[in-house]
């Protein structure tokens, strides 16, 4: 499915606003006009007519989409229509941009260099594509990467990515520690990202040396939460939030880890969870804890009951498998084991294969769950998805567990990386601590 044409999105986003569109429904209006526009591309159908409406609900009515959602997209097509008119046709005149802010085909002619230029980049991010697959790379990676790699190219202007060189990403690098003061962490991504891109997309060399003004790094001490505090939350939020809260901070699981975990995942013979690509790809095991082994198995039977509900649907295709996901896991998309433990409450329309599929809970809505509740509760600490994790590991230190042994059960390639939790635990020497001042030293004159 096509992206919509960038100049058509930001105005698009503008009426949104204007019109006092809450932001939280963007992200819909944003998917229903790409799902319209895609259907009248498939069925050469004029986006910019209104008589193109009434076959687009029709087909949204085959596909058994709700009342409410079909009012949703009249709605985003009405704001849409008055949008586009605003823009001329395309070959009125118009420019190349403006044309593709119509959304029709762009007049022949002398291509402009600009138009080159995206052209350009058209191929280098099709040769990206096909670079994140050969190396699976997560989705999560893949996205933060197109993310970085789009913003060098709007900050490279005009030039083609063929054209550009080492210097420049130096200067892009730059650029974002000290125009828009960026910390350490979102640096190390851009560089990644573009290390990715010269070395296996552009095929060049990629060695900046001392050219690049690094962000400082903060010294950063995790926050961590006490039992008390953690079964607090655990109460207050609702089922299946609370069992997810739970498991975050019972198996020392990242937010998408956890909401990500199959059927398959959880073996109650031996209570052991198997998390499987986890951050840079790895596997690991961790126990599952006894305490929640009901709470698991009441759950996983509910799992069961709407994954029989969705193979009576003839239009269900299964779970959404993971990219870059060898064919023989395509093919496995419908049975039970790839089943997402903790399911969306409803399935996901993909028009390019004209039919619904069930995604995983969205770690999203898990944040916005625990953001109400921490209010609710009146915390002072700063809590997220990921302090559960920071409690975890805190907290098996505190009960004497090894670094060695918390490093193998979050998954940390370094040990380095666990040591930041021992600024967490209080230190346990046979004295307790205390300031010079308090202590009473006997000193000689000299």
């Amino acid at each position: 499915m096509d992206r919509i044409p960038a100049k058509l999105e930001r105005a698009f986003v503008r009426d949104m606003q204007a019109r006092g569109l809450e932001q939280r429904r963007w992200p819909d209006w944003l998917k229903w006009l790409r799902f319209y526009l895609d259907f009248c591309k498939k069925y050469d159908l004029p986006p910019r007519e209104r008589s193109s409406l009434d076959p687009f609900i029709a087909k949204l009515t085959s596909k058994r989409q709700s009342v409410q959602r079909q009012a949703d997209a009249r709605e985003c097509l009405g704001v849409f229509y008055q949008t586009v008119a605003q823009f001329p046709l395309p070959g009125a005149g118009s420019t190349p941009g403006d044309a593709e802010a119509g959304v029709g085909k762009q007049p022949r002619g002398e291509a402009s260099g600009a138009e080159v230029s995206t052209d350009a980049w058209a191929a280098a991010y099709e040769a990206l594509k096909g670079a994140f697959a050969v190396r699976q790379l997560a989705r999560t990676t893949r996205k933060t990467y197109r993310g970085w790699i789009r913003d060098f190219q709007r900050q490279a202007g005009d030039k083609k990515p063929e054209d550009l060189r080492a210097e420049d990403a130096a200067a892009y690098l730059t650029w974002l520690a000290v125009e828009r003061q960026l910390g350490a962490s979102a640096q190390n991504q851009a560089f990644n990202a573009l290390l990715f891109l010269f070395r296996h997309v552009l095929k060049q060399d990629f060695e900046l040396g001392d050219t690049v003004v690094r962000a400082k790094r903060r010294r950063y001490v995790p926050q961590i939460l006490s039992q008390e505090e953690i079964a607090a939350i655990v109460k207050d939020l609702r089922y299946p939030h609370d069992l997810v809260t739970q498991l975050l901070y019972g198996c020392g699981l990242r937010l998408s880890e956890g909401v990500g975990l199959r059927v398959q995942n959880f073996d109650f013979d031996q209570m052991v969870l198997t998390v499987r690509r986890g951050k840079g790809g790895k596997d690991r095991t961790v126990p599952i804890p006894e305490t929640l082994r009901e709470a698991l198995q009441a759950h996983i039977a509910k799992v069961e009951n709407l994954y029989e509900q969705d193979l009576e649907d003839p239009d269900f295709l299964g779970a959404f498998m993971p990219e870059g996901s060898p064919k023989a896991w395509q093919s496995r998309c419908k049975d039970w084991p790839w089943q997402f433990f903790f399911p969306a409450k409803t399935l996901t329309l993909v028009p390019e294969e004209n039919g619904y599929r069930r995604y995983h809970l969205h770690d999203t809505h898990y944040g916005k769950k625990l953001r109400k509740t921490v209010r609710r509760l009146k915390f002072t600490k700063r809590v997220t998805a990921h302090t559960f994790r920071h409690s975890f590991a805190s907290h098996l230190l505190l009960a004497n567990y090894d670094i060695r042994t918390v490093q193998v059960m979050l998954g940390h390639a370094n040990v380095k990386t666990t040591m930041i939790y021992t600024q967490t635990v209080p230190s346990r020497t046979i004295k307790e601590q205390k300031s010079p001042l308090d202590l009473d030293i006997a000193t000689k004159e000299s």
